[in-house]
């Protein structure tokens, strides 16, 4: 069960869970920390132009001085906006698994639905967690299911042309 020679046992999680499980909440959660740094910088570096607007520095050196502060305002909310749009997208990602997973547990009916399912389950924790309005909420449930549907489409092509290509 282990490449390792020392002639302890170890336990392997792969069978229980597939590998996408691991690999869709964490590329989700970076490509959120690319995101959000990107987003927190930039209004980071408004929010500072805004707030010294009525100053502008005179000298050499108070524009370096402006430009260093600056700079160092940018990468910090960068980091910390990041963080934050990096753990939101990672956390719906995971909710999203877990509800496919779940509902592929279930059996035969839920099996073939389990996109769907993922797709409106996390739109409505989503529309909860937020506290969306009925319209938006429900607007939210739509786009929810439009992805699922798609989602299962992807699957249902990847198997079909996995069996022509077999036959």
């Amino acid at each position: 069960m282990s490449d390792y020679d020392d002639g302890i046992e170890r336990y392997d999680v792969t069978p229980i869970l597939e590998s996408r499980y691991f690999i869709l909440p964490a590329s989700a959660a970076l490509v959120g920390l690319f995101i959000g740094a990107v987003r927190g910088s930039r209004l980071a570096s408004l929010r500072f132009l805004a707030e010294n607007a009525h100053r502008p520095p005179k000298t050499i050196r108070g524009w370096y001085l402006y430009n260093k502060t600056k700079n160092y305002k940018r990468m910090a909310a960068g980091l910390l906006s990041g963080g934050k749009d990096g753990a939101k997208l990672g956390a719906t990602a995971l909710v999203w698994v877990g509800i496919e997973d779940g509902l592929g547990r279930c059996g035969k009916p839920f099996d073939d639905l389990k996109e769907v399912g993922a797709g409106v389950g996390t739109a409505g924790a989503f529309s909860v967690v937020y506290r969306l309005p009925w319209r938006t909420g429900s607007r939210a449930l739509l786009l929810g299911s439009m992805m699922g549907g798609g989602m299962g489409f992807l699957r249902w092509a990847r198997e079909y042309l996995s069996s022509v290509r077999d036959a």
